[in-house]
């Protein structure tokens, strides 16, 4: 059991570091290019929702997209109604990196791992950051590899089994553990990637599994709200519309959680990518849902905070 669980840790650790390699290395070859565009295309709902989206999955973290956008509001470089269409928008960015780890790339991974490493290793500036998110890229793959090897053990041991199970069949249990572990571990990719990997290995069913991702799309807004302390208040009100946004959209969702995951069910047969589906609907259904009265949900926002009351 307990090598089972090293392996599991080991695995969750390599993608991370993986995901934060990779990161690195795009964010690199845009050389500040991101914050300039997000200043630069955010004038409209559309075009901030748009530029939400190609950030974020530059950037593979919404938390982080959303933590630049407080900077910025809090500089005065962006307004904050102009930044609620950049909240929205990163949200459904965050979609995309589940997505492409249900494909099957795991024969790409090992060779783009040493493509990357001798990049790396050239000591040419041109390849550095290209290789950075090359070898990172193959390290998420390689992770998601080996993270079922300790899983499926695991998942049979009775504790293991049983918290899972009593979390699984619990919504307001899941949604919780989902916004804990996201928090922590200061992604909700990862958290997504490692509840598509227990679902696929039917440790939790698939209500369960949704009732997590859904939790993590909360959790992943400590980030915003611990960037927006002490800021002005418009930096706030973005951290606020963040938070609203996420947790309005479960509260949404959970009634109707049954049905939701049976019909997600009937699109694919393959676990993983039923997670990786209801992740993607939940957040695109929310984006759209706010879309079309960015006005009026800000001028929410703006109320509940308003003028002389920002959290210090």
């Amino acid at each position: 059991m307990w090598g089972s669980f090293a392996i599991v840790i080991l695995s969750l650790i390599a993608f991370l570091g993986g995901l934060r390699v990779m990161r690195q290395g795009l964010e690199g070859m845009g050389e500040g290019r991101l914050q300039w565009l997000l200043r630069r295309f955010v004038k409209t709902p559309t075009r901030g929702i748009a530029t939400g989206v190609v950030v974020t999955a530059v950037l593979q973290s919404s938390a982080a997209v959303t933590a630049i956008t407080v900077g910025l509001v809090a500089g005065g470089t962006m307004a904050f109604r102009d930044a609620l269409g950049v909240v929205l928008g990163s949200n459904v960015g965050s979609t995309i990196t589940p997505q492409l780890l249900t494909l099957n790339l795991w024969v790409f991974a090992l060779p783009c791992l040493f493509i990357g490493i001798i990049g790396f290793l050239s000591g040419r500036s041109g390849l550095y950051y290209p290789s950075m998110a090359l070898t990172g890229f193959s390290t998420i793959f390689i992770a998601l590899q080996t993270l079922p090897l300790g899983l499926h053990p695991l998942s049979k041991a009775p504790a293991f089994h049983n918290a899972l199970q009593t979390a699984g069949l619990n919504p307001i249990l899941a949604v919780i553990a989902g916004m804990v572990t996201s928090a922590l571990l200061q992604s909700s990719t990862a958290t997504t990637v490692f509840t598509m990997a227990l679902v696929a290995e039917s440790a939790i069913p698939l209500d369960g599994g949704i009732a997590i991702v859904l939790g993590a799309n909360v959790g992943t807004c400590l980030t915003s709200v611990i960037a927006a302390l002490g800021q002005s208040r418009a930096a706030q009100q973005v951290a606020l519309s963040h938070v609203l946004l996420n947790i309005g959209g479960v509260v949404l969702t959970l009634p109707f959680l049954g049905w939701f995951s049976s019909w997600v069910a009937t699109l694919t047969s393959n676990p993983a990518q039923q997670i990786a589906d209801a992740h993607t609907i939940f957040n695109v259904a929310c984006t759209l849902l706010v879309w079309p009265v960015t006005g009026p949900f800000a001028a929410l926002v703006e109320r509940l905070l308003p003028d002389g009351q920002a959290v210090s």
